[in-house]
């Protein structure tokens, strides 16, 4: 409806993207009913199995067959796993993969939120419901982040270009309180996010 067109419009136009004439936003699909965990076991095979595969179609492959019974570290392992590969085509996969992740981002552990920002930024697929439930998560768990994951979710965040002012703050305050944990390679990461978000660090 005309209504529903217009307060989509605004909303988009809050978030700093104008939508076409005629162009609505998708909504997300309802959690299937199906939804529900295998059982530890299969989890840790489901976990062998992706660091086995060798191509980015076979493991969105399990995970098309498979994914709606993936625990939270099975879809962050997809997604840093994928991510490895790069810009990834699948797209189809791809999108249902970023709707269980953000589905499912509150039982993901530190390293999991931060692999899953990583893995999305390098496969190049932004969808930005997931990175706004990731920069909550991140935020509120900042002081669980080792260094590394700090500068690989800054650097996400700073690749896809996703504001998320509240999350580099937070990783500012923890950088400055731990930084003698950090590496030069973790440190360097974190620099060039803040640089490239145009973020400025105290």
């Amino acid at each position: 409806t005309d209504d529903r067109q217009a307060m989509v419009i605004e909303e988009h136009r809050r978030k700093g993207r104008e939508l076409e004439d005629g162009e609505l936003e998708e909504e997300r699909p309802p959690p299937r009913e199906d939804d529900d965990e295998a059982d530890i076991h299969q989890q840790i095979a489901w976990g062998k199995q992706i660091a086995r595969e060798r191509t980015p179609e076979a493991i969105l492959r399990l995970f098309a067959g498979e994914g709606r019974r993936f625990s939270a570290r099975n879809l962050a392992t997809t997604a840093h796993r994928v991510g490895k590969f790069g810009r990834c085509d699948v797209r189809v996969h791809l999108e249902q993969l970023a709707i269980m992740c953000e589905r499912r981002v509150e039982k993901f552990d530190p390293q999991g939120i931060a692999n899953t920002a990583w893995g999305f930024a390098k496969m190049d697929f932004v969808d930005r419901r997931l990175f706004e439930a990731i920069a909550v998560q991140a935020r509120k768990r900042s002081g669980q982040l080792n260094p590394q994951d700090m500068g690989n979710t800054a650097w996400a965040f700073a690749t896809t270009a996703v504001a998320a002012p509240l999350l580099f703050e937070a990783i500012a305050g923890e950088a400055l309180r731990r930084v003698r944990e950090f590496t030069s390679t973790d440190m360097a990461c974190t620099v060039w996010a803040f640089a490239t978000a145009a973020v400025a660090a105290p």
